[in-house]
This record gives C-alpha cells, sequence and structure tokens, in this order.
C-alpha cells in the first residue's frame, strides 16, 4: 500500500490531525514503535512543488492556495478596522513549508513561567533545553547549548548584503550589545539568524522528519484529507471523520486522537465535535459534551514594517526587476546553492529592550533587504530595506469561533492587537526607537536611508499610533487557543500533558497549548512541543 493512497476508514492506535510542524514530529517518534500503528491525516496536499524548498520560495507559497490556508482576520480595530492576511501551512509541513525559516527558541524565562504556570518543570527551560538539543542538526557542532546529529538541520544564511552588516553597526552604535548565538536562553543583541535549511534548501518538518520515515509499514499518511470532527463514546475520543476524494470516511483511534492541526484548527475542530464555550456552541446547535475556554487566549506577534528607502547599495527590490540579476541569482543558485534564492525574509536580527528596567529584550526586530506593500505583491521599485519590529510579549489577547458547521468555512480570527494602552505604548517606544538608531547612525549615513513607511509626517503618541495599525501585521505567530494549565485551572483546555480536560483519548499537540507566546519566532518551539508531546504519549501507554 502506498503511504499516501487512500482509504475509507480503518482502526490505528493513533489517528494524529495535522501534517504540519507538529505532527510531522509526533508520527516519526510514535511510529517508531513497530508495534503500534499511526495515522497522519493532512488537509493540505504533498510538499512536491519546487517553490516549497527553494528558500526564496515563501514569496510565492505565501498567499497561494495550494500551499497556505488562505485566512483573513476579523477587522481590527487596532489596526484601524483593517482584515489582514493571516498565513498558515496548508501542505505537509504545515507552516514550516511557507515560514521563514528562522530558528528561534525564545528566552528561558519563558519557559520558566511555563513550568511555574502549570506547576509542571518539565516545561522549563532546564527540562526543554535537551529536549531541543536532541532535535538538532547545528552547523557548528554539538556543544552545551546545541546538539548535533539530529533531523533538524540548522544553518547560517548563505548570502550578504551590505546594507544588513550596515544595520548591524548602526545597531552597535545605538548600544546593542553584538552576539552570535540567539538560542542560549538569553537572546539579548544583534546578529545573524540561524535558519532550518540543509545545503539551500528549505529543512522543513516534513523533509527532517517525515520523508525519512514515510515507508515505515505501520505509519499510514493520507493527504487532501480535511477533519471533520472527533468521534466519541461516552466521553472517550474515539476517532475522527474526515472528507477525502469525495467521501466521508471514519478513522478510529485505539489509543488516542491527537490535534495537531494548529493554532487556528485544532480549536477549531474542537469547538466543531462538542468542546468550546457553551453559548458559541449552542449558538450553532452543537450538543455541548465539555464546557471549555477553546479559541480564547489567542495571541500573535504584531510587527510593525517599518521601511527605509536608500540609495548605493543593492538590495532585492531593484535584483527582481532585472533580468541580468535574475539570471545571475539562478546560475548562482543552481551552481553553488548561494545567493539571494537562499534568503529567508530576515536575515539580520536584532532583541533590545523598549525599557531599560526590564530584566529580558521585549523587541525583536526582523531586518530585510526588500522592501513590499504586503506579501504577494511585488517589491517597491527603489532600493529600500525594512526593518521589522514586533513586541514580544504583547498583553493584548485575540479569540476565534467557529462561523459555521461546515469545517472548510475559516473560523472567525480575532487577534486583538494593540487592545491594551501597554501594548500601544510599547508599539510607539519601539518606532521611536528605530528612526532613533537608523537617523544617528555613521554607519547606515553613506546610503542616506529616508523612511517612507509609514513615514516622518507621524510624530506624537497620538499619530504613532495610528500609524502602528497602519502599517502593523501578522508576523505569522498565532498560539494559546488551547491554553495548557493546571486540572484545577478554568482558563485552561489541555493539562500539563496535554491531555484535553473534561474527556479521555484526547490530546492537543501544537502551538494552540502554549499558555504565553515564546519570546521570539514560534516554529522552534512548536517542534519541541511535539517532541516533548511525543514522550508524554509514550510514557503513558507503557507498562
Amino acid at each position: 500500500m502506498s503511504a499516501f493512497s487512500s482509504i475509507t476508514g480503518g482502526t490505528y492506535d493513533y489517528v494524529i490531525v495535522g501534517g504540519g510542524s507538529a505532527g510531522c514530529v509526533l508520527a516519526n517518534r510514535l511510529s517508531a514503535d513497530p508495534t503500534v500503528t499511526v495515522l497522519l491525516l493532512e488537509a493540505g496536499g504533498r510538499d512536491d512543488w519546487i517553490w516549497i524548498h527553494i528558500p526564496v520560495g515563501y514569496l510565492y507559497c505565501i498567499g497561494n492556495p495550494r500551499t497556505d490556508w488562505c485566512y483573513q482576520t476579523e477587522p481590527e480595530a487596532g489596526l484601524n478596522g483593517r482584515a489582514i492576511a493571516y498565513p498558515r501551512g496548508r501542505v505537509l509541513g504545515g507552516s514550516s513549508s511557507i515560514n521563514a525559516m528562522l530558528y528561534l527558541r525564545g528566552q528561558a524565562q519563558d519557559y520558566d513561567a511555563w513550568a511555574s504556570y502549570t506547576a509542571d518543570s518539565r516545561w522549563s527551560w532546564a527540562e526543554v533545553l535537551p529536549v531541543f538539543k536532541g532535535m538538532e542538526d547545528y552547523w557548528g557542532g554539538a556543544s552545551p547549548a546545541h546538539g548535533a546529529g539530529g533531523e533538524l538541520r540548522i544553518e547560517q544564511p548563505r548570502v550578504e548584503w551590505d546594507i544588513l552588516d550596515a544595520v548591524r553597526e548602526a545597531m552597535l552604535e545605538s548600544g546593542v550589545q553584538s552576539t552570535t548565538d540567539f538560542n542560549g536562553g538569553d537572546n539579548a543583541g544583534v546578529c545573524r539568524f540561524d535558519v532550518t535549511q540543509k545545503a539551500g534548501l528549505r529543512w522543513s518538518a516534513a523533509r527532517a522528519f517525515l520523508k525519512p520515515v514515510e515507508k515505515r509499514s505501520n505509519l499510514q499518511i493520507i493527504t487532501d484529507a480535511h477533519a471533520h470532527q472527533v468521534l466519541f463514546e461516552q466521553r472517550r475520543a474515539s476517532g475522527v471523520r474526515y472528507s477525502h476524494d469525495g467521501q466521508m470516511c471514519s478513522a478510529f483511534a485505539r489509543r488516542e486522537v491527537i490535534l495537531a492541526a494548529g493554532a487556528i484548527g485544532s480549536p477549531q475542530l474542537l469547538q466543531l465535535s462538542g468542546i468550546g464555550p457553551v453559548p458559541l456552541l449552542r449558538q450553532h446547535g452543537i450538543t455541548v459534551l465539555q464546557d471549555s475556554p477553546v479559541g480564547l487566549n489567542l495571541q500573535d506577534h504584531l510587527q510593525l514594517r517599518m521601511a527605509f528607502r536608500i540609495q548605493y547599495a543593492r538590495t532585492l527590490n531593484t535584483m527582481l526587476r532585472s533580468w541580468p540579476a535574475k539570471i545571475k541569482m539562478a546560475l548562482e543558485y543552481a551552481i553553488w546553492r548561494r545567493g539571494p534564492l537562499t534568503m529567508p525574509p530576515s536575515q539580520l536580527g536584532a532583541f533590545v529592550k523598549s525599557d531599560p528596567n526590564l530584566q529580558t529584550p521585549d523587541l525583536e526586530f526582523h531586518v530585510q533587504p526588500i522592501s513590499l506593500d504586503r506579501f504577494g505583491e511585488p517589491p517597491h521599485a527603489f532600493p529600500a530595506f525594512t526593518a521589522s519590529v514586533c513586541h514580544l510579549r504583547p498583553s493584548s489577547r485575540g479569540q476565534l469561533c467557529i462561523t459555521s458547521l461546515d469545517p472548510r468555512v475559516q473560523p472567525a480570527i480575532a487577534p486583538g492587537y494593540l487592545s491594551t494602552d501597554y501594548d500601544r505604548q510599547v508599539a510607539v517606544r519601539a518606532m521611536r526607537w528605530t528612526r532613533q538608531m537608523v537617523s544617528q547612525s555613521h554607519a547606515l549615513a553613506p546610503f542616506a536611508p529616508r523612511e517612507f513607511m509609514p513615514g516622518l509626517s507621524f510624530q506624537s503618541m497620538e499619530s504613532l499610533i495610528e500609524a502602528a495599525g497602519q502599517i502593523g501585521t501578522t508576523i505569522f505567530h498565532p498560539v494559546g487557543t488551547c491554553k495548557m494549565g493546571q486540572a484545577n485551572d478554568p482558563t485552561a483546555v489541555v493539562d500539563p500533558q496535554l491531555r484535553v480536560k473534561g474527556v479521555t483519548g484526547l490530546r492537543v499537540v501544537d502551538a494552540s497549548v502554549m499558555p504565553t507566546i515564546t519570546s521570539g519566532n514560534t516554529n522552534a518551539p512548536t517542534l519541541m512541543i511535539a517532541e516533548r508531546g511525543s514522550q508524554l504519549i509514550r510514557s503513558s501507554q507503557a507498562f
């Protein structure tokens, strides 16, 4: 039987919903035991499109229904009433097949806070660090901070830009410390990001964890399989109902059903299955199985994309408009797997404090040798760079609610950006800090940078809040909608072992279980959650 063939039913030990970052790790780890059977259901298709694997292909994958769910948020008051695109991967590998490829764990304090909140030390920095290291094949080899020999290849960028070197010097002039690694638990400083690539190719979760094991006889993978509902016998999850090839199918689980559909898909499926806020379920005529705060606690990093027109430097803006430059880039990539086609959206990063009284950085910069109005649109016609800055620990909270009994209808996604005074104040401080860094830099002076997004006409506190609403957009880090917490925590959906509260045989293992968002990009933490989740699942089955 082919690993991607269709079935119309079947019983397995584990049924996993979602073949994204978490689902790929879970499928690998659980099927490593030859005595169990595993089914992986993925609503998207196979990751067999060339632009998934060429790093710069994110420009073609984001906003493309072949690889992206193409969600839209509700109109956001904090974004001046705008509804924005909300990309999520819809393909094997999930968002790791279309994301920025940046490998960032966050800060040690993030995980110590999780451990304190859940009263479970297994989520502390000291205990998750070995989990991170065990998955890594780090470019610098094994060390106290990093691992070698794991499935996830982590490398340095394979292209350099003079303008990014100048921005790094400008950061140093502004008092930011130099660092060589953002992943040691304290990410303060400025340096180039590490990326999940291997020899110039995107190294998604599907490439790292699923492809090497997809031929296992005890692992069944079905793509284009859209989950409709978790099935229950009494209060025990017994399987999943899904559509595939125009027919409805049911797959049954002897041990557990595991939701790994992400911070949007997992809460949507729980609500459709009768687990969620009672008023919402009754509004849609769904029989209430368990009253639960599913879909609440949505958190995301809002990026403020400040852009600066420059002179006397190459950027991707003009290179992508020049056929000779395009040909040169293509040859450089084909021959050496180097150059601009290997670039992630951001190569230079910095973590700084918006307030010197803070214990750890609360701002993250993604600096890019490109500028555009939004993903999916062409770059501007002049050379420019973008200094995108996001607030790492927002106090704003949003929510997600189903709008239809049809799982193919996207839920209402309301991130609640800039809905607190504190977040608005941090946004203003972030923009002012960026302006000062650029305008006072000796290193950047030769390039004559001129801000055009949002523009220098925005100066007062009130106008800068308006500007933040104008230029702010997601940086693709939704988490928290199936929050974990202690057994007696009424705001938690899952317990510290990621078991859905109020029922049995059902877990959620993905970014949605984060109680609070990590202080950095969220793909690496999601992979760690899946690795830890697989350990919890296997230990619970030990006799």
